[in-house]
């Protein structure tokens, strides 16, 4: 293989341990602070150990994973204040657009958007979980990069990326998965017919319920473990 093909298949096992992980983390099979282990992916992948970290190298840039001094890699777990802070800017941001998709939605656009519900809405009621995490990110991008700018676009994508990781509590909820199934037949119903009020709060209230469960799960750990921390504190 010349070099520049090892360059091409090295790019693409990397692409491919980013997103199985990425996936893991969603779904809750890869839990906060769970280790990342270098020689467990390399033999998984079948790839070399420098591949595996420049995946992990990724996953940190994304804020999925962290990076602990003489620990090594671990799925990162978010504070209340860190995911309440992303989630106010994703809600800025995806108000933004939705304030910007040209109304009412042109044909084309809208079938497609309405495809992708519908596989969406197909995986919900089917219970495939995993089907209905890549399914609702084909839909948010598809929805947002309707709004004509595509770094706007970009920024949403990035930041929902970063919450990722607070996902794991709803991804495998039926009601939450219901209920987001519902919301998206509701934002393709406001597109066609150039409701644009409704179409903003669909959005704006579409990202509540993720946060509201995560921080109601974790709020009681992070109290108890801040209080172990002040305890060991000398004074």
């Amino acid at each position: 293989m010349t070099d520049t093909g090892t360059r091409k298949h090295s790019t693409h096992q990397v692409r491919q341990i980013v997103e199985a992980l990425e996936e893991q983390i969603v779904l809750g099979w890869l839990l906060p602070r769970e280790r990342i282990v270098e020689d467990k992916l390399a033999a998984e992948f079948d790839c070399k150990k420098h591949v595996v970290r420049e995946a992990i190298f990724e996953l940190e840039r994304m804020g999925l994973v962290e990076h602990v001094p003489n620990k090594g890699a671990s799925v990162r777990m978010l504070s209340p204040t860190e995911v309440q802070q992303i989630y106010s800017v994703r809600e800025v941001l995806e108000v933004l657009a939705a304030e910007q998709i040209p109304l009412p939605g042109a044909t084309v656009f809208v079938e497609e958007l309405e495809k992708i519900q519908q596989a969406h809405a197909r995986a919900v009621d089917a219970k495939d979980y995993r089907g209905a995490f890549h399914t609702n990110m084909e839909f948010h991008n598809h929805l947002f990069s309707a709004c004509g700018n595509p770094y706007l676009a970009e920024m949403i994508r990035n930041s929902a990326q970063k919450v990722h990781g607070a996902r794991f509590y709803t991804s495998a909820s039926d009601t939450h998965l219901s209920l987001a199934r519902d919301e998206h037949a509701a934002m393709v119903v406001a597109i066609r017919n150039g409701k644009r009020d409704d179409l903003v709060e669909l959005c704006r209230k579409h990202l509540g319920p993720s946060l509201d469960t995560y921080l109601a799960a974790v709020r009681g750990f992070f109290r108890t473990e801040h209080g172990a921390e002040s305890k060991r504190t000398p004074r």
